[in-house]
């Protein structure tokens, strides 16, 4: 290559490189505008306020969580998130009204978010249910005693459902209700599940006419075994027929992820890494949500308990949480059906589902 033409191609990239340079600085520099503007929406101002957030020991490691509200003597709502590993810090911008009332304690749960960022990979042998059970007790001990309060709400999501109620059935003294959303009871969850998928796809093959679809997809219509066969066999349709998510979601929040304040670029890096470690452990065949059938804890619990559940949910179904519902027994139970509602009605309806913890929950949550 003629040593001019070598000069002008450097000179060329050095000059990409400055401009790639610009607009990275100009990005973060938007980004830090925004994220200070968000820390003044959601800032804590009230004299008996709390706004923390710190590393604690549980389980012997540090595990990260956030505390907010806007009067201390409030009580204390522990929201346990779901995924696993899907921790709810960058997308809890639209629980600000919820800090009116209470307390609120998010928790990046053992391989989680800042906890799987301070930790790692290390984190796998103790990556189990009775580790993390025994992780949420410790955190609602800390509370009690940390915020000087008898009881604590317990709030769980998704897999946190399947978490928080045998944290709940272990330790009911702990807690003054519990509430499950998306919840999990086992095995029935994601037949159930994949029942309606296969449901979507049949009508999806029918639709476009596509024979070889519909050769595979109706015996199984008739019959959905979720077997590792059928389940290769319906993801890949899946693909094919273009079927979309069971549940998108959109934040009714104020403040999206990116700007959230004190989210760093690191924290979305751990998001991500911490769910995808956390689903190695903790689902599919062998995890424990496939494993475990919640009639293997028992029917009885000694604390008010509360399901609600969105009729349209079609990661974590509402017909096999009603069942399991039927057979509790406890001081107080209400099953709510949302209307329309999908699996993230705490995240895309916010103030819905506030509604019905102050109808409901409130009155039992006072200690």
């Amino acid at each position: 290559m003629p040593r001019k033409a070598a000069r002008r191609i450097g000179i060329s990239l050095l000059g990409l490189v400055g401009v790639l340079v610009v607009v990275a600085a100009a990005a973060l520099g938007f980004r830090a505008y925004r994220q200070s503007l968000a820390a003044q929406t959601l800032a804590i101002r009230s004299p008996a306020g709390v706004q923390e957030g710190e590393f604690i020991e549980i389980g012997g490691i540090k595990q990260w969580i956030q505390i907010r509200g806007e009067d201390r003597n409030n009580p204390v709502l522990l929201f346990v998130h779901g995924g696993p590993g899907g921790t709810t810090l960058p997308i809890s911008s639209g629980w600000r009204p919820w800090e009116k009332h209470f307390v609120v304690v998010q928790w990046d749960q053992r391989g989680t978010g800042r906890t799987y960022g301070a930790a790692g990979d290390a984190l796998a042998p103790t990556m189990t249910l009775a580790r993390m059970t025994q992780d949420g007790i410790e955190l609602a001990e800390y509370l009690r005693t940390h915020l000087h309060k008898k009881k604590i709400v317990l709030v769980g999501h998704s897999w946190g459902s399947f978490l928080g109620i045998h944290m709940v059935k272990q330790r009911p003294d702990l807690f003054s209700a519990y509430v499950g959303t998306g919840q999990v009871v086992g095995r029935a969850t994601f037949e159930k599940a994949f029942a309606l998928t296969i449901a979507r796809l049949h009508r999806l093959a029918t639709s476009a006419g596509n024979n070889e679809a519909l050769a595979e997809l109706e015996p199984m219509a008739l019959q959905p075994a979720l077997t590792p066969e059928n389940r290769l066999i319906a993801d890949r349709w899946s693909k094919t027929l273009g079927l979309p998510p069971a549940d998108g979601f959109q934040l009714a929040g104020p403040i999206q992820p990116l700007f959230m304040p004190d989210v760093s670029l690191l924290d979305l890096y751990n998001w991500r890494k911490g769910a995808a470690f956390s689903a190695q452990y903790l689902t599919g065949r062998n995890g424990p949500m496939f494993q475990s059938d919640m009639a293997s804890i028992g029917f009885e619990f000694s604390v008010p308990m509360f399901f609600i559940e969105g009729d349209a949910d079609g990661v974590t179904p509402s017909e096999p949480a009603a069942q399991y519902f039927k057979e509790i027994t406890a001081p107080h139970k209400e099953f709510v059906q949302v209307p329309g509602g999908d699996h993230f009605i705490p995240f895309d309806r916010p103030d819905e589902f506030l509604a019905e913890l102050m109808a409901r929950v409130m009155p039992f949550a006072r200690d």
